[in-house]
This record gives structure tokens, C-alpha cells and sequence, in this order.
């Protein structure tokens, strides 16, 4: 199993750039494929972006491409969430999520596809 809690989240102006992170329990943090999604009030959660286990390939939605940047650090057990250029309607509560191994192209943006849950931080962006 592994634990996961993020940090980062605040309130920013329109155009500022926030880090994300997510600390990961255990010693198998490098077998794990990890996600990043979102949940607006009254929206259904929605993915952002994720990381294959082997760090090589990145997944963006459409809404994070060439703003967001997703990373990992394996000897840190942590996956980071770098964004830039925020938008007011990029405001949500930003979760990560786990998932053993590697994830096809119908997995890594379906929020059903992983285990591993953390509790969330709230991101508000203001005008």
C-alpha cells in the first residue's frame, strides 16, 4: 500500500505559478504510476495530468498542456504538479492518486483506475 499526502495548494493571482507536491509512503513509490486530478464545487473529478512509473512518459489534458508540468523525484518519494500561467478556472482541489505499474492510454485519465487516494489541496486562482 502506499500513503500519499499533497501540499502546495493556495490562493494566487490570475498568471502566478504554483507547486504542487505528493509525499508517498513506502519503499515501492518507484512501481507506481501517479495522477494528478481536480475537483471544481459541483463538477465531477478531472484529470490533470499523470507519470508512468518509469518516469518516461508524461499525460496532460488538454486544459494543463504547455502550462502544467508533471515530475517525479523516486529517491523522494514525491510527484510534483508545477503550474504556471493559472487561470480562475483552473480553482479546485487538486488530489493525487497511485496505481501500481505502468497505465495504457485508457487508464491514466480515469480517476476509477487508481487505488490510491490522497486527501487533497485546494488551489483558488483569483481574477
Amino acid at each position: 500500500q502506499v500513503q500519499l499526502v499533497e501540499s502546495g495548494g493556495g490562493l494566487v493571482q490570475a498568471g502566478g505559478s504554483l507547486r504542487l507536491s505528493c509525499a508517498a509512503s513506502g519503499r515501492t513509490f518507484r512501481q507506481y504510476s501517479m495522477g494528478w486530478f481536480r475537483q471544481a464545487p459541483g463538477k465531477e473529478r478531472e484529470f490533470v495530468a499523470a507519470i508512468m512509473w518509469t518516469g518516461g512518459s508524461t499525460y496532460y489534458a488538454d486544459s494543463a498542456k504547455g502550462r502544467f508540468t508533471i515530475s517525479r523525484v523516486n529517491a523522494k518519494n514525491t510527484v510534483y504538479l508545477q503550474m504556471n500561467s493559472l487561470k480562475p478556472e483552473d480553482t479546485a482541489v487538486y488530489y493525487c492518486a497511485a496505481e501500481p505499474g505502468y497505465m495504457g492510454y485508457s487508464d491514466y485519465g480515469d480517476p476509477n483506475e487508481y487505488d490510491y487516494w490522497g486527501q487533497g489541496t485546494q488551489v483558488t486562482v483569483s481574477s
